[in-house]
């Protein structure tokens, strides 16, 4: 008896998209299996033909990619096509890739990009805690008092939640360093808005243990074998 998984897994497996684009690319009909409209649930084995936007999609013997890209201000971290500036275009990538979440479009900085569902999964998932780490710049003096309540967690209005207890370091008058287990909306921006403070810039310049390092702005690179392998095992045990 054949294996089958949902429609949406075996898409994002494929490298095609996310799951949650998945699923919104069904809802328009844009999947067809067996030649037939795909439904929200729908499972599907080695043996049927699925195809997305016109093209038939495979997962035999896909080599896993994983590429780090240092996005400049401006550019929109999003698969959909339609998107103005959208990253996928604007690097132009030789194979289907997608971000693994993203960064405001003001926001510079690591985003890494991949064709392995499970692994955008594991990544960003907010239950997993995997940490994230920022340089910032705010439009005033940093205090000590706003060191300790960033760190500490700070209510956030507008979505109705405290964050989480994070690592914070003043670095200069004006700029600190963050690290984050969390990726709330425009998290970082919102907390500092919150203790009165408005951010100036602000840079992602390591994701686990894939850091930004060197690599110049709007130019990306493979991970090193050695990256992969030790981020596979940081994985572990990690939810999808």
């Amino acid at each position: 008896m054949e294996e089958s998984i949902r429609l949406n897994k075996f898409l994002s497996d494929a490298g095609v998209c996310s799951r949650r684009a998945a699923d919104r690319a069904i809802e328009a009909g844009q999947v067809l299996v067996n030649g037939e409209p795909a439904v929200m649930g729908q499972k599907v084995s080695a043996s049927d033909s699925v195809e997305f936007e016109g093209k038939i999609v495979s997962n035999a013997d896909k080599k896993a990619v994983l590429v780090a890209y240092n996005k400049p201000a401006g550019i929109v971290c999003t698969a959909e096509k339609r998107e103005k500036n959208n990253i996928i275009d604007h690097i132009n990538y030789p194979e289907r890739i997608y971000p693994i979440g993203r960064l405001d479009k003001d926001s510079t900085g690591l985003i890494l990009l991949t064709n392995q569902g499970d692994l955008v999964n594991r990544i960003m998932r907010a239950v997993n805690a995997h940490e994230k780490e920022y340089i910032v710049s705010v439009d005033k003096e940093i205090t000590g008092d706003f060191i300790k309540k960033m760190s500490a967690g700070v209510y956030l209005d507008e979505l109705e939640v405290t964050t989480r207890k994070c690592k914070v370091k003043k670095l200069s008058n004006n700029s600190f360093n963050i690290v984050l287990t969390q990726g709330l909306n425009r998290q970082i921006r919102r907390m500092c808005q919150m203790l009165g403070y408005k951010v100036q810039t602000l840079k992602r310049v390591r994701i686990m243990n894939i850091e930004l390092g060197e690599l110049k702005e709007d130019t990306y690179r493979d991970v090193t074998e050695d990256e992969y392998n030790k981020l596979l095992k940081m994985l572990e045990g990690s939810k999808n």
